[in-house]
């Protein structure tokens, strides 16, 4: 027996079309079988991959070239669909770009020696996350915490060590005079951290 399968091509189509095509796919089977959805976007991927756990469905992902996934969503049984679902769908951000925007050496307004106490926590309490950010950006009085003498400054080392970009603003380094002090991650600009912020699925900022 062939198996009940459905291609659809949603590349090119904006969020949340993609999701919707397949949710409609899946309606039309009418019993078990497999919808493929072609997409060209992560953003489309973890939508895709989302909605099939919550309509009970099993989902496998395939990269196929440098911008370009298939989804491929499997039902045991008939998917109920209900009338005007796939025009109430809405895409959720993508949760794997997190970037933690550290703009002073304290936590908070108030007591100084108290906000560095609890910065100093807020950056340990990263590096015990199961998932840690992505990139972590150190500006203004922030650019002390990467450098010689910093309480914080192991701490980012074992989160660069994990992965975790670290990028401290060259402007700010320079005008404190601590740019030969920089001990941890990379110098970076103004372009790139405003590229970083805009580009965040999150923006932590202790």
């Amino acid at each position: 027996m062939s198996e009940n399968k459905l291609v659809i091509d949603a590349r090119g189509d904006a969020c949340p079309i993609p999701v919707v095509k397949t949710l409609k796919a899946l309606g039309a089977l009418g019993g078990a079988g497999v919808v493929e959805t072609i997409v060209d976007n992560k953003i489309a991927v973890e939508n895709l991959s989302r909605m099939a756990t919550s309509k009970g469905c099993a989902s496998s992902v395939e990269q196929t070239g440098d911008k370009e996934w298939h989804v491929v969503t499997t039902a045991n049984g008939a998917v109920e669909v209900a009338a005007g679902e796939p025009e109430a769908v809405t895409c959720a951000a993508p949760t794997d770009n997190v970037v933690v925007q550290i703009a002073s050496d304290a936590m908070g307004t108030g007591d100084d020696v108290l906000g560095k106490k609890l910065l100093k926590g807020f950056i340990f309490s990263l590096t015990q996350l199961p998932r840690l950010p992505k990139t972590i950006l150190l500006y203004n009085g922030g650019a002390h915490l990467s450098c010689e003498g910093s309480d914080s400054l192991e701490d980012l080392k074992n989160l660069a060590d994990a992965g975790v970009e670290i990028l401290t603003c060259g402007t700010c380094l320079d005008f404190y005079g601590i740019t030969d002090k920089l001990a941890v991650g990379e110098v970076t600009n103004m372009y790139v951290i405003t590229e970083k912020l805009t580009g965040a699925s999150v923006v932590v900022r202790p």
